[in-house]
């Protein structure tokens, strides 16, 4: 074999193993669900990546050319996608878990197997393929592998499904085991449509005033998250267990509950996320109530009243009480937020409870969310006996959680409103209701709306348009996932069409905020699409 061909054979090779990495990478940001990576493959499937190997392979086989100089022309367009592959940049990069590790190696070796036998065959001697010679037909074999790694790594996923259930039981037995071994420990599930993971960090720092408390950290609100946390961060001193659950299909929650048999739990919402999985708000409701439903009879429950489906489900089977932010809500409530203040430098608000007394608060945080996000860590904090001086103390000392209605002022005296994590129809209003209380410049929102809300992905995404004409004085619409749901809202407002930018990355959007900004303006990012929706 020529120096030429080695060289070609190493090069389609490596992009034939590397181009694996998108592919897995979305596979990851879906959970390793195929039906989830599936719909995320059908937009996906024509992208330009994928036609530039298309162009690729017919080149090859074309007789336009001679085979060795379309050989080097394909070879050096890999290298450059290899370096692309090196060089791109994701919101939500790829974690090297040892699962992936599994799905990247089978889908190599099934990848490696095919090519090394195509190439293998170039040694011998009147071989022909057809009307092609075998080097043609192995570098093509690499070329339709890119093409179709997809379905490579779906296979990858299939062989390697007994193998995946037999660890993740493995590691269901070890972390059982170890929550069993602590018959003293307070479990406390955290679930909601949104909201979820600030309560938890919030219970957690109101907690920690008085308790040795873990918490299931960042997003893990899987049950192989919640299980990692339980193996590795556990410790036999810690008292309370705060264990956050996420849900994109019924019997999500009821499985984290099965493991971790919580002694109380709290519903912060149910709303419209995740529709294009759950089918309907009832569906939602019934899994966010999963939660409720496995608490042991001398459990407690905390629902917020806020969310209609969570006011019209009955509980029964253990001691509830609900809690809200909006005046009409209270009648049906046993704590309540009142004489909420807003400032650049935070909040002061105060609560009030079931015997009438009140306590008087303040936090850096900002919004009605983040409020009623407090109010059910309150509400725990006493149920678990901690005095009020101890709650304010908590509560004063929390930090504003990242991406999360967090704020901050740039050196050039702009103000910074960042609330770019998974935006929500109630998250969002409550987000520009924030925005529109400052009065010291421009209200500028950057924003590509909402996702995962199923048939009414346009819906609430124009009435979000609405929202954003009347609380704001300049928006950057971003994309194109959501710009025409959006557009249709804003203009339907009468916003002023030279204060509308519609730009088609956060890139593009920075370029416009850069001529527009003075000091005292305040700038609102409302969500930041995951790579999945780019």
């Amino acid at each position: 074999m020529s120096l030429f061909l080695i060289v070609i054979y190493v090069v389609c090779g490596a992009y034939m193993v590397l181009n694996f990495k998108h592919d897995i990478h979305m596979l990851q940001q879906n959970s390793y669900r195929i039906k989830r990576y599936w719909k995320y493959l059908k937009q996906d499937i024509g992208s330009t990546w994928r036609m530039v190997d298309v162009a690729l392979l017919f080149l090859v086989f074309s007789t336009l050319l001679d085979l060795r100089l379309a050989m080097l022309i394909a070879s050096i367009v890999m290298v450059v996608k290899c370096f692309m592959i090196f060089k791109k940049k994701h919101k939500k990069p790829l974690v090297f878990t040892n699962r992936v590790w599994r799905i990247y190696t089978v889908s190599a070796l099934i990848s490696l197997l095919i090519f090394i036998g195509l190439v293998i065959s170039t040694y011998k001697e009147n071989i022909v393929f057809g009307l092609y010679p075998p080097q043609a037909i192995a570098i093509g074999s690499v070329l339709l592998m890119a093409i179709f790694s997809w379905a490579i790594v779906m296979l990858a996923v299939v062989v390697l499904m007994p193998v995946e259930r037999m660890i993740n039981r493995r590691y269901w037995n070890e972390a059982y085991s170890i929550l069993q071994s602590m018959p003293n420990l307070k479990i406390i599930g955290i679930t909601g449509s949104y909201g979820k993971t600030s309560t938890k960090h919030y219970l957690y720092r109101i907690l920690s005033e008085e308790y040795d408390v873990l918490m299931t950290p960042g997003s893990f609100n899987t049950p192989m998250g919640v299980i990692r946390t339980v193996r590795e961060m556990m410790k036999p001193y810690n008292t309370i267990f705060i264990c956050e659950m996420g849900a994109k299909q019924k019997g999500d929650i009821k499985e984290i509950c099965d493991l971790v048999h919580p002694d109380m739990g709290i519903i912060t919402a149910v709303g419209p996320m995740h529709l294009e999985s759950f089918k309907s708000i009832e569906n939602v409701q019934s899994t966010k109530f999963e939660l409720v439903d496995s608490l042991p009879a001398d459990g407690f429950a905390v629902v917020n009243n806020d969310f209609e489906y969570c006011a019209n489900r009955d509980v029964r089977n253990v001691e509830c009480v609900r809690y809200c932010v909006a005046n009409e809500n209270r009648k049906d409530c046993q704590y309540s937020a009142e004489s909420i203040k807003y400032t650049v430098n935070g909040t002061s608000f105060a609560i009030r409870k079931p015997d009438g007394g009140v306590i008087e608060l303040s936090t850096r945080l900002v919004g009605e969310c983040n409020i009623s996000n407090l109010i059910a860590a309150v509400i725990v904090a006493l149920r678990l006996g901690m005095s009020e001086e101890k709650i304010r103390r908590g509560v004063s000392g929390i930090e504003q959680v990242e991406h999360r209605l967090s704020m901050k002022q740039t050196a050039g005296g702009v103000t910074i409103i960042d609330d770019a994590f998974n935006s929500n129809p109630t998250g969002s209003k409550m987000a520009l209701d924030v925005l529109s209380e400052f009065k010291t410049g421009k209200r500028i929102v950057v924003t590509p709306g909402m996702i995962e809300l199923g048939s009414r992905q346009n819906e609430l995404n124009e009435a979000f348009g609405e929202k954003i004409a009347k609380s704001c004085d300049v928006a950057i619409i971003v994309g194109q996932y959501n710009r025409d749901a959006i557009l249709s809202g804003i203009n339907k407002a009468g916003f002023k069409k030279e204060n509308l930018h519609v730009v088609d990355s956060f890139n593009d959007a920075q370029l416009v905020l850069s001529t527009l900004l003075r000091s005292g303006d305040i700038v609102l990012y409302e969500n930041d699409l995951p790579d999945t929706f780019k």
